[in-house]
Order: C-alpha cells, then sequence, then structure tokens
C-alpha cells in the first residue's frame, strides 16, 4: 500500500453540484482537479445518463466550475475564451459571458454575454433569467469620460493605488474590498438582449424563491453600516407587470432559508423575532404573503439548507434544498453527520434520508434523488437513489493506507456527552509509543465527522495518532449544547482537556510527553487560547485564529456581527469582557513552542490577529514562528492554490515533528 502524502490530494477527483435535466434524464456535475504546474484547480462538466447509469465527460478546458440548465435541455456555464471579450476586460468593461453546449455532445457556443461583473443565473422559461450579480456604487462612469480619463481610471481599476472605504463591512473574505458593493437582482431576456434591474444599487439582495409569474426575495438596503440587528426584510414581485411589494418589513425577525409553498404563502426559516446569537437554530415558519404574518409551523434545533461536516477533501458547492410538489427537501447536520431530510406542509418532518456521513449537495426529479457526498473513508462521488453510481476517487483509495477513526463517546466533566475519534498511526505496532495530534475543529458550529480528511490522514501515515471531537459549541446536538455565547474558552476548553485525558487513558501507546495542538479559525483560536492556559503539549500549530476580540471586532469582515452574538456584549458594552475572552491576555502564560499560519488576504481572521500572538510570544521569550501566505483567504487548507497548500502541510508536518518526534 502507498502512503498517503502531502501532496496526494494532487489525485483526488473533486465532485460536486450535481443537477437533473428539465426532463430528468440527464444530470450534470462538475470534477474539478487540482493543477501543480498552472497552481489553481481545474473544472469541468461531466453527465450521467440516469437510466443507464454512465458517465461521461463534457467539457474539456478545464474552465467549467459551474453551470446551470436551461428549459431546452442544454446548459450554459460562465467562462471566458473568446479573445475579443478578454479584450473588453482588459479596458475596463463589465463582461460576463456565457457559453452553452449539448448535454449529447459538441462544441460549446458563446450564447450571450451581460455586462456584468460575473453571477449566478436561474433560467425562468427559454427566454428569460433571473440573474444575481455584484453591482459597485463607486465604480465611475467610463463611458462618459474621455480617453485620457478613461485611460487612468481603468489602470486604477485593475491596480488600485488606494482604496475609499465608506461603509464598514469593507472588505469580505474571498471577495476582497466592498465598500459601497451590493448584490443585485436582475432579469435578463436572451431574445432581445434586455436587462433589467429589479432590485435597487444600494439594495443588498440574499435568496429568492420562484413561482410561475412570481417572485419572493430577501435582502435590505442599508448605507455606511450593516447593522446586522436590522434583519433583511422579504419582498414579493410580478415578473409580468413589474410590481414590487414589501412583505415582510426589514427588522422584524431574522430569516433564512425561504421557498413558495402556493401563491399566498411561503415557508421560512426564522426565529420567534428576538435578537439572539448563533447559539439559536431557526424553526420552521410560514409566512403569509398578504398579511406578512409569520406562524410556526415546526421547532427545528438543527441548521437548515447545509451540513456543516468539516473535511479539507472537497471542492465546489451545490443545491442545499429543493421544494418538489408540497415537500421542501434540505441539507442539515444532525448529530456528527450531514444529512437530507424534508418536511411537508403539515409539519411534519422527516427521518433521515440519507446515510452516516454527509450529505454535501443534491437534486431531486421525480423520484430520482441524486446526492454528492462522502461516506466512510471516500471521497466526493455520486450517489443515485442510495446506490454509488460514481467511482471517480475508488482506484486511488484502493492504493492507499488508510487510517480508519474509531469513534468514542464519553460523559465530559460538565455532565455532556462528548463524541470523538482516534486515528491510529499506520502501520501501529503494539508496545511502542508514537506522538500524538488533537485536532480542533473551527466555526465553533460545524462538526468533524468519520469521513475522509487528508491532512488528519497524512499525519497518521506520517506516524501520529490523531484525534478529534466535538465539544460544546459545535452543530449537530441542539440550542442547549451548541450555546457558548459569551462561554468562549470556558465548558469547550474543558470538553477538549477531558476529551485529551480520556484518549491517552485509551490509547496508552501515545507518548504524553509528545502531542501536539492545532486547529483553524475558532480552532485556530482554541489552539491560542490552549497555549495560554496549559503547558501540557509539546508544540502547537495555529491556524487563522483569533487572538483579541476587540481587535477581531473592528477588523473582521464579519466582526461587528459575530461578536455581539458568540461573545454577549461589544467593545464599547464590556470590554472587559472582551479582553477577559482574548488569548492575547494569556500570552505571556505560553511556553508552549507555536508556529502561526496566516494569509493576508484572510479578512475573515485578518493577519493582525496571528501577527499580535506571534509578536506576544517571541516578546516573552517563547519559541513561535509565524509563516504568512500571500493572495491566500481564510480558504486556504480547504480551497488555496495547491503549491501553497502543500507549503502549509509542509509547515504544520515539519513543526510537528520537530517538537514530538
Amino acid at each position: 500500500m502507498k502512503k498517503i502524502e502531502i501532496s496526494s490530494f494532487l489525485d483526488f477527483k473533486y465532485l460536486s453540484a450535481p443537477g437533473f435535466s428539465p426532463d430528468g434524464k440527464l444530470a450534470a456535475f462538475i470534477v474539478q482537479t487540482a493543477s501543480l504546474e498552472d497552481n489553481k484547480y481545474l473544472g469541468d462538466i461531466y453527465i450521467l445518463d440516469v437510466a443507464t447509469k454512465k458517465i461521461r465527460r463534457l467539457t474539456a478546458a478545464g474552465d467549467a466550475k459551474s453551470y446551470v440548465w436551461t428549459k431546452d435541455n442544454t446548459l450554459l456555464f460562465p467562462a471566458m475564451r473568446d479573445a475579443s471579450l478578454k479584450k473588453k476586460t482588459e479596458n475596463g468593461d463589465l463582461v460576463s459571458a456565457w457559453y452553452e453546449v449539448d448535454p449529447n455532445g459538441g462544441e460549446a457556443t458563446l450564447a450571450f454575454t451581460l455586462p456584468l461583473a460575473g453571477g449566478s443565473l436561474y433560467a425562468l422559461d427559454s427566454d428569460r433569467y433571473l440573474v444575481l450579480s455584484s453591482f459597485d456604487n463607486n465604480r465611475p462612469d467610463l463611458d462618459a469620460m474621455d480617453e485620457k480619463a478613461r485611460k487612468k481610471a481603468v489602470e486604477q481599476l485593475k491596480n488600485p493605488a488606494y482604496e475609499i472605504l465608506e461603509e464598514t463591512p469593507f472588505w469580505s473574505n474571498g471577495r476582497g474590498f466592498t465598500s459601497g458593493k451590493r448584490s443585485r437582482l436582475y432579469l435578463y431576456t436572451r431574445s432581445t438582449g434586455e436587462l433589467k434591474a429589479i432590485t435597487e444599487p444600494w439594495f443588498d439582495c440574499g435568496s429568492y424563491s420562484v413561482r410561475g409569474s412570481k417572485l419572493l426575495y430577501k435582502g435590505i438596503e442599508w448605507h455606511g453600516l450593516r447593522d446586522y440587528t436590522n434583519y433583511a426584510g422579504v419582498w414579493l414581485y410580478d415578473l409580468e407587470t413589474g410590481e414590487n411589494r414589501c412583505v415582510l418589513q426589514p427588522g422584524v425577525a431574522r430569516t433564512g432559508s425561504m421557498e413558495f409553498w402556493a401563491d399566498d404563502n411561503a415557508l421560512i426559516a426564522s426565529t420567534d423575532g428576538a435578537i439572539c446569537g448563533t447559539s439559536q437554530y431557526m424553526d420552521f415558519y410560514t409566512l403569509d404573503l398578504t398579511t406578512g404574518a409569520l406562524t410556526k409551523l415546526a421547532d427545528y434545533e438543527a441548521s437548515i439548507g447545509s451540513n456543516s461536516v468539516g473535511s479539507d477533501a472537497r471542492l465546489g458547492s451545490g443545491r442545499g434544498s429543493k421544494l418538489v410538489d408540497d415537500t421542501w427537501y434540505f441539507a442539515t447536520t444532525i448529530g456528527d453527520c450531514g444529512y437530507i431530510r424534508s418536511i411537508n406542509k403539515d409539519g411534519m418532518i422527516s427521518e433521515n434520508l440519507t446515510p452516516d456521513g454527509a450529505a454535501d449537495s443534491f437534486d431531486i426529479s421525480g423520484e430520482n434523488m441524486l446526492v454528492c457526498g462522502m461516506y466512510g473513508q471516500k471521497l466526493s462521488e455520486l450517489y443515485l437513489n442510495g446506490e454509488q453510481v460514481s467511482d471517480f476517487n475508488t482506484a486511488w483509495l484502493a492504493e492507499h493506507s488508510l487510517s480508519v477513526p474509531e469513534y468514542h463517546s464519553f460523559t465530559a466533566s460538565d455532565g455532556y456527552d462528548i463524541h470523538g475519534w482516534m486515528m491510529k498511526p499506520v502501520g501501529y505496532e503494539e508496545g511502542k509509543k508514537y506522538p500524538a495530534i488533537l485536532h480542533i475543529h473551527g466555526g465553533p458550529r460545524t462538526v468533524f465527522s468519520n469521513v475522509y480528511h487528508h491532512e488528519m490522514q497524512m499525519w497518521a501515515n506520517a506516524g501520529y495518532f490523531v484525534f478529534y471531537c466535538n465539544p460544546r459549541g459545535s452543530d449537530g446536538r441542539g440550542n442547549a449544547f451548541g450555546d457558548i455565547n459569551g462561554k468562549y474558552g470556558t465548558v469547550e476548553y474543558q470538553n477538549l482537556m477531558d476529551f485529551t485525558d480520556e484518549m491517552l487513558k485509551q490509547y496508552p501507546a501515545i507518548d504524553p510527553a509528545r502531542v501536539g495542538v492545532t486547529g483553524g479559525s475558532y480552532g485556530g483560536f482554541m489552539t491560542n487560547w490552549i497555549i495560554g492556559h496549559t503547558n501540557r503539549f509539546a508544540c502547537a500549530a495555529s491556524q487563522r485564529s483569533i487572538a483579541n476580540w476587540i481587535a477581531f471586532e473592528h477588523t473582521s469582515d464579519i466582526g461587528i456581527s459575530f461578536t455581539p452574538t458568540n461573545q454577549a456584549t461589544t467593545t464599547r458594552q464590556d470590554v472587559d469582557k472582551l479582553w477577559w475572552h482574548s488569548p492575547l491576555k494569556y500570552a505571556d502564560q505560553c511556553t508552549t513552542p507555536t508556529l502561526f499560519i496566516h494569509s493576508d488576504r484572510d479578512y475573515r481572521c485578518w493577519m493582525v490577529e496571528g501577527l499580535s500572538m506571534f509578536t506576544a510570544l517571541k516578546m516573552h521569550g517563547c519559541e513561535s514562528r509565524l509563516c504568512l501566505f500571500k493572495d491566500e483567504t481564510h480558504e486556504l487548507s480547504r480551497s488555496g492554490k495547491p503549491q501553497n497548500r502543500i507549503r502549509r502541510m509542509e509547515e504544520i508536518l515539519g513543526w510537528m515533528d520537530k517538537y514530538l518526534k
């Protein structure tokens, strides 16, 4: 058997976004691969014949990472293949191009272009599409300029020498600076080329639902400061007449996923209207589209519309919910796994419709359900009505040595049952002592599961025990278990220490003097917290972390919303509480050699957090090292450039080897 190496992820085929054709006879999906030479990911569309279950490749240029079915059973996908279009973008014009391809084969041809900065399409009929795209209120009117002024403005757009910020949040992870930018909804008519804006320039549009000629959409207009306690409203728009009416006023209730259920009502995830943190799950409500009244349909203490199972071995996205007749299907996290469930108009919620693991995206047509999921130690594959119908990664897995996670459940000192796993070193020998790594997930409202996780498999293949768990604050266990609002560093810290004690007791082959700890995002926060509160770990690797809640509130793209909903206060309300929960406060107590991994375009946990901890440790004589990746975001470990992902894992493994071996 071959060992799993750092670079093994280059061999993976990443499947995502399954979607049936309108007639239900075919299904499309995306397959992405990592190219080390190009230092990026290449994506193409594949087709599944539902009747024969045969799969074939449709595109081969590597530039198709998303698609939409037309009502005529063809596929549209965004790309930039024509030289003339590339020239337009170089001249400062906004251009997004959509190519059309027959699923039965043939060359893709340019279908149409839009004067927008990218976006997503939804086919209303054979001629009309909804387009959701970014709109920049600060963009200069290039057409109104003379040639000299235009040239100067274009150069500034391409290579900005400065940024003007007039509102906050002023940036967004993965999107860059966002001051003045909004998500805007348009109606595009293909036959005439007409592009009509549905929402206003300063209105920020979120999700939407379509039923016949009616459009239901969420959003809010804001200026200067995005006040997240002023919740998005809901509007009803007539696609034929253009009539627009507010159904649910902004600020009334926090809402999530929504879908038409009839002409006069909709299903919507919501709360009772109280301002509450992320510890409060949404329930199912009906929204009366005439009166705007919200009526609870069913209680639900779990995520709605997506699953939160963590893995660094997936790429791409896809559908997380769909209405079929009177039943709404949705992804959710229950316990330690991600499933598909459904709810009907009577408020009856189904049992899990998919097996244990992670149902990442899905589609339904007639009696058929197609799921892209990760089950057991398999990488992403397609499952039609529960049967695996793709084998993109089967051969690779069969050739490599995997450590199968061993499940554990124990009662922690606070009385809660904590679920976790232990992976033995590949080639484990009885009577031999081994080093170990505790891995802490992000979120905190996510979960670890038994699905394939590349870096943990790599550590196990490198001779480490690897253990991980879902402490309080994790997803899948309801409101009480998930509520750590204002408690960061207390109850979940104790859970992690209890779990470490339990694993050392159950696996005496672990050398307690050679245990390291690592984690990213919330897991990075917790790593920072741990090294300031105990010296039991021989080394640590803190990734994309949080060190100072006061700085985080004012620099993170989610700081002004995440801080009060996760720390139960703000800097102005109780600066002492925020400082008490900040790992930077305790950095002078750290004696653990610590590696910090950050990215300079990670606007979720900005590099100031890692730089602060690194400086504090250096000032107090603690061995530390910081690796700052350029042009990478918060997603470095999952979808960062292949060369940087390799370097990141080399840094972490090298640090662990140095202090644990």
